[in-house]
């Protein structure tokens, strides 16, 4: 993938949630809602501080976090459905 979000952004690939409950239903697609649970992709360098001193970002690739339901900005990059959102939107990183 050639793509790098700038500054604070980063580009979270949604985690699918499961299609059964813990009681054995079937969701169907109709009523599943988007999951807020992600893998960060890819990372921007930081924010900048009016200083122009650069604050680095508490998450990097490969971490799984949580984030808001309204979040980011879906885009497709080589097929895929990817979500740029401020590192800010993100809640926390799932240890």
């Amino acid at each position: 993938m050639a793509f790098k979000p700038l500054h604070d952004r980063v580009l979270v690939r949604r985690v699918e949630s499961d299609e059964k409950t813990k009681g054995g239903l079937i969701i169907p697609d109709s009523a599943k809602e988007k999951p807020a649970e992600g893998e960060v992709i890819a990372c921007g360098e930081g924010a900048r501080k009016d200083s122009g001193e650069l604050i680095e970002m508490a998450v990097k690739a490969g971490d799984r976090v949580l984030f808001g339901k309204w979040s980011g900005t879906e885009v497709t990059i080589d097929g895929e459905d990817l979500l740029i959102m401020k590192e800010s939107d993100i809640l926390g990183v799932i240890a």
